[in-house]
């Protein structure tokens, strides 16, 4: 008995909290930067790049809502020139700002709105989440604008706390930095704004004396960043105030045009419910402790806002949330203490169950249904899956952290191709043969409409072999200059070409629900099955 007690002791003594956090950071760095060039491209990180490559090497951007926001464009493009333009530095800092949200999360434990327990099993979630790891190496604005709303929210309770200007300063930038990002962020905005206004005024919350000045200042930092990104830095004025002063050119009005039409269209649409065979294919313990945590608000925090009774004893719900080495309260001083955790403890999950169920609502409605979307709506749903937690939703947590990992290896970690929703469009690791075969000819023909993320692999001098045209033409006007490589799209192609031979490589895939309706229970676990894809037929010149 001595020694088991000796031995219990001793793991309390390495493993603490701050030691166990410091691992799962370790973790999330882990995942998000072993290898991040692993997988080719996906098409719209391609874009993304190029993009970026032009404003370093032209400078060059001008805002248009097909592309969203000036913030990735401009990191990337600086990241380009202090390391040089590839796909491993392309997709640093979205690594970076993926992995911040981890420590994120312990600024919020420190405001005493989550126990230790909890920080660490959220912390752990956004660590190892699939989704979170994949769109944490990827290209595109969605991952700032999670770390920007992520640091909005904490640096807003870090004011309320304390009624410092520099927390309204971190607040201003980064409200500004994810308006920068994505046109949906007035709609996250929206969110924070009335539910802190909606306990503002039932004085839940207390403002402090100087409010209305700190307001003014946030709302000009904000307005700064917002003119001088949008603006290219004063190059292009007219986003802001429209050509000769119209209104329906400025940029805000073109967003909000163009995205609504894009949701109308549901040019990448789907059912209202899209994300959760998402959830269920990736995010399972999360999605259903999630689940399990509205419930119990509903039933039990919201009844007693209606009808002020509880339903539980509130100590005996917390007990496991206090401490993890003191989960007795035994002194009157501790419970008047432990009241005052209860209270802002609960004013926190309110705010994360509000958060997500709007977010998921609204990303349901919004006709373009994209898998990186996902995480907008998980990041408060990793919150709200340890609301009232305990010692059996911890060990389910934990236990399921297992599929997790599992799932975050299949998805992230394989470099060949995978039958997976959460790829979308991703360029197929055969592009590297094509590639390969491009480096070794002097003169390519690229005849298809259907080429990216072919300018980003050869930008600049390098694109001079190429010969493009958009679509088939005649063989004699392909094979005029006798190109050592042929490239056309597999529906626009030739059978033949005489002093030519010819292979079919896929250029991009993606999950086909339509070839695997029939088979879904036995895809899920084993996760094959027929592909969709568009493919390049590559004709070489006969050695």
């Amino acid at each position: 008995m001595e020694k088991a007690a000796f031995f219990s002791d001793r793991i309390k003594q390495i493993f603490t909290y701050e030691r166990v956090f410091l691992l799962i950071f370790l973790l999330a760095i882990i995942l998000r930067f072993w290898h991040p060039d692993l997988k080719l491209f996906h098409h719209d990180e391609a874009i993304h790049s190029w993009f970026s490559f032009n404003l370093l090497t032209k400078g060059s951007w001008v805002y248009d809502p097909s592309y969203h926001g000036p913030f990735l464009y401009y990191v990337t493009a600086g990241m380009f020139s202090l390391f040089g333009a590839s796909d491993l530095v392309a997709r640093l800092l979205p690594a970076l700002f993926g992995t911040l949200l981890v420590p994120l999360v312990y600024f919020i434990y420190r405001l005493g709105y989550i126990t230790r327990a909890q920080t660490l099993i959220i912390a752990l979630f956004l660590a190892i989440s699939p989704d979170m790891v994949y769109f944490s190496r990827f290209l595109r604005h969605d991952i700032f604008m999670l770390f920007f709303t992520m640091l909005l929210l904490v640096a807003i309770l870090y004011y309320f706390e304390r009624g410092q200007l520099r927390y309204v300063i971190i607040a201003a930038i980064a409200a500004g930095g994810a308006l920068c990002c994505k046109e949906e962020m007035p709609f996250i905005l929206l969110i924070f704004i009335t539910f802190f206004g909606f306990a503002i005024w039932r004085k839940r919350i207390n403002l402090p004396p100087q409010w209305k000045n700190d307001l003014i200042i946030g709302l000009l930092i904000i307005i700064g960043i917002l003119i001088t990104l949008y603006s290219a830095f004063g190059m292009h004025p007219e986003t802001l105030v429209g050509q000769n002063f119209q209104i329906n050119s400025t940029g805000w009005y073109q967003a909000i045009d163009h995205w609504v039409a894009m949701s109308n269209e549901q040019r990448l649409g789907g059912p209202f419910y899209f994300y959760v065979p998402l959830y269920l294919l990736y995010e399972v313990p999360i999605f259903l402790l999630a689940i399990l945590g509205t419930l119990q608000f509903i039933f039990e925090d919201f009844n007693l806002i209606l009808t002020g009774k509880r339903v539980k004893n509130w100590l005996s719900v917390r007990q496991f949330k206090l401490s993890i080495n003191d989960l007795a309260l035994t002194s009157k001083t501790q419970l008047k203490s432990a009241k005052v955790v209860d209270h802002k403890s609960d004013l926190f999950f309110q705010l994360c169950i509000y958060w997500m169920i709007l977010t998921m609502a609204f990303y349901a409605y919004v006709g373009e249904k994209v898998p990186w979307l996902i995480i907008h709506q998980l990041l408060p749903m990793c919150f709200v899956a340890v609301y009232k937690l305990n010692w059996q939703k911890a060990a389910f947590a934990l236990i399921g952290c297992l599929f997790l990992i599992l799932m975050t290896w299949h998805v992230a970690f394989i470099s060949a191709d995978i039958n997976e929703p959460i790829v979308q469009v991703q360029n197929s690791e055969d592009l590297r043969q094509v590639m390969g075969i491009i480096d070794n000819s002097s003169q390519v023909v690229l005849a298809s409409e259907d080429y990216w993320p072919l300018p980003w692999y050869y930008r600049g001098d390098q694109w001079d072999k190429i010969t493009f045209y958009g679509q088939k033409e005649d063989i004699n006007v392909l094979t005029k200059n006798s190109p050592g490589v042929i490239i056309l799209h597999d529906t626009e192609s030739y059978d033949t070409i005489p002093g030519y031979n010819k292979t079919t490589y896929k250029l991009d895939y993606w999950f086909s629900f339509y070839d695997n309706q029939d088979r879904l229970l036995d895809y899920y676990f084993h996760r094959d099955g027929t592909m969709g894809s568009i493919n390049l037929d590559v004709f070489t010149m006969h050695r």
